[in-house]
């Protein structure tokens, strides 16, 4: 029977085991601690567990959870094991001594003694928290880590002499592959007007590389290796975007072989940043999530020629399952959450959807046939716990936690977890995801545009006018003219709304009955306007005036016997010439305007590292679709 699968987790209360699927229990034989515990791991064998108080390190036997040994190593911030569990690593904060000299504070245990007493195998002066580890073969014959212009490699029962040097002018990086045949992978960031450079050597013919790619865009790189140790990909990223079109600078992807035998860039087909790169465990092919939302997601070759092209959706990462069959592709951090799962052993069908919204962890069981996701802290200090997804898409587990900072699965091998066919019988919820199901809401249905009582039931509702505010008309109002009539669909009340029920006056809240006393002072005011008796015209001058047709031209009008001309209506003042309205084109172009100020305005939020909501992520990600409709409406500003 196969070993049963298992996690680990870290919380502000302390450390857990706990066996998985099917029983969900904490694991019998394990103490849980409690306190300041700061850091943990597991051995990547997945024989030991380890975890760091503010005194000591304490390893405990993964299997039955019983303590095996403690280092007095105190004050540890991170600790890691070599790949067989023979030896542990810690990492301490950077200090100086009595005499102002950096003290030794990455240290090499083993960790299983013979003896009571634990000795340093080897201890060595390192800075930074970043890449604070040694890197191992997969044999533990050899381990190295990255000094000022060089790459230096220890003998693991030696750790204090130098066993050989790779000399690499400004090398900030590298990557040992796995394998059977060592090889490393160096990189050099730009300098001195020099391009930034990727290097493979094999181990240890340090004399000339046997792969190398230059590039200039590229501040830092991720070095990824399949896991046959032939093909590292890597990928480049500047930290400011020179052309300006994204605040998380430029990336780009290359392939470079083992062997020599190959090397280029990937070429990638939507515009926008890389979000996600990952190999299939087959080591024959990989996945590359990439472009501006929605992004696209395409599986390449080992050469880097497209395979298969998923549907575009608003996602960031992807991740194989330890078996190679099935590939997870989903949205997070800043995304809705949303995992798509697919069959790759089945033309890539999609099993199913689901979501998982708030999801910082994310990762396979070694059996390949759940999905853990989890809530952390700092990320979110809310709603934090872990929930575990069979592939078929359904919850089996839910659990709840107080501030839990770390989750992950024990580290077993495909030969323990063969995998079968997980659909011919689906596993039973654990209670407590049956207990979480029934309390999720089921989603609303938006009830659609409001209709007035009198316009409810036809296909198509009376066209009303455009409201603004707190009841006032769009219409444009010109001073002097008639005010126009307003149209009011049957069963409604002047104002475009519905007629109050009687007594509806006394429910009124006081800023609702204060509009309301505003609005008939103002209708009031305006009937007494029109209202007003008209004033009487001024009496017309007396007396005959016998020249005076005479002297009025040939175009002037006749006057009566009494010397006057006849009286005419006197004409009206004329109206003042209001704003000219704006066409319809016009009006569409500044809303789109609007809107991509609006989104600007979200990306600056997004890129301060303030978290938005989904329905904001989703206005950024119609940024592309507003673009296109601003420059097809004609405007060139």
């Amino acid at each position: 029977m196969a070993a049963p699968t298992q996690l680990a987790y870290r919380t502000l209360k302390g450390i857990g085991i706990m066996d998985a699927a099917p029983t969900y229990e904490a694991l019998p034989g394990f103490a849980r601690p409690e306190g300041n515990l700061r850091c943990s791991s597991y051995s990547p064998c997945g024989r030991y567990y380890a975890y760091a108080s503010p005194e000591k390190v304490t390893i405990v036997d993964a299997s039955s959870g019983n303590m095996v040994s403690t280092i007095p190593a105190e004050n540890v911030f991170e600790l890691g094991f070599s790949p067989l569990g023979t030896y542990v690593i810690t990492w301490q904060r950077a200090s100086k001594d009595e005499n102002g000299d950096a003290t030794k504070n990455l240290k090499v245990w083993r960790a299983v003694e013979s003896g009571d007493e634990h000795t340093v195998v080897g201890s060595y002066v390192q800075k930074s928290q970043t890449g604070w580890n040694l890197q191992y073969t997969p044999d533990e014959k050899l381990c190295a880590r990255v000094v000022t212009n060089q790459v230096q490699f220890f003998q693991s029962d030696n750790l204090s002499t130098v066993w050989n040097k790779l000399h690499v002018e400004g090398v900030a990086d590298f990557a040992l592959s796995p394998g059977k045949t060592q090889s490393i992978a160096v990189f050099i960031p730009e300098r001195k007007g020099q391009p930034a450079a990727v290097k493979v050597f094999i181990v240890p013919q340090f004399n000339a590389p046997v792969s190398q790619k230059s590039f200039f865009k590229g501040d830092k790189v991720q070095l990824k290796w399949n896991s046959s140790g032939t093909t590292c990909i890597v990928l480049a990223q500047t930290e400011v975007d020179r052309t300006g079109k994204s605040y998380y600078g430029e990336t780009t992807l290359y392939l470079l072989s083992a062997s020599g035998a190959f090397d280029s860039r990937v070429d990638l087909d939507k515009e926008g940043p890389i979000h996600d790169v990952s190999w299939n465990p087959n080591s024959k092919e990989f996945g590359v999530v990439y472009g501006y939302m929605p992004a696209k997601t395409t599986i390449f070759n080992l050469r880097g020629v497209p395979k298969h092209t998923f549907p575009l959706s608003p996602r960031n990462t992807i991740q194989f399952s330890p078996h190679g069959r099935f590939v997870l592709v989903a949205g997070f951090g800043n995304l809705a959450g949303q995992m798509d799962l697919y069959d790759m052993e089945k033309n890539f069908h999609k099993i199913t959807t689901v979501e998982a919204s708030n999801a910082s962890v994310c990762s396979w069981s070694p059996d390949g046939q759940y999905i853990l996701t989890a809530t952390t802290s700092p990320r979110l200090r809310v709603d934090n716990g872990v929930r575990i997804w069979h592939v078929s898409g359904s919850l089996v587990y839910n659990e709840e936690m107080t501030e839990l900072y770390d989750i992950t699965w024990r580290p077993q091998t495909i030969e323990q977890h063969p995998l079968g066919d997980p659909f011919t019988q689906l596993p039973v919820p654990h209670p407590s995801a049956t207990a979480y199901l029934s309390t999720r809401k089921a989603p609303v249905k938006s009830a659609g545009a409001y209709r007035p009582p009198g316009a409810r039931g036809q296909l198509t509702p009376p066209r009303l006018q455009a409201m603004n505010g707190f009841g006032k008309p769009r219409r444009r109002e010109i001073p002097g003219a008639e005010p126009a009539e307003e149209y009011l669909p049957p069963g409604a009340a002047p104002g475009g709304g519905v007629p109050l029920p009687a007594g509806a006056d006394e429910k009124l809240s006081k800023s609702a009955a204060k509009n309301k006393k505003k609005r008939e002072a103002a209708k009031k005011a305006r009937d007494d306007e029109n209202t007003a008796p008209a004033p009487a015209p001024a009496p017309a001058p007396t007396g005959p005036s016998p020249d005076r047709n005479r002297s009025r031209g040939k175009n002037a009008p006749a006057v009566n016997g009494n010397g006057n001309a006849p009286k005419r209506p006197p004409s009206p003042p004329p109206a003042p010439i209001g704003p000219i309205e704006p066409s319809a084109q016009d009006k569409k172009i500044r809303g789109l305007l609007k809107k991509i100020r609006a989104i600007d305005e979200l990306k600056m939020r997004l890129a301060g590292g303030e978290k938005l909501e989904d329905t904001q992520m989703k206005k950024i990600q119609t940024e592309d679709s507003v673009r296109k409709e601003l420059d097809a409406s004609g405007y060139t500003g």
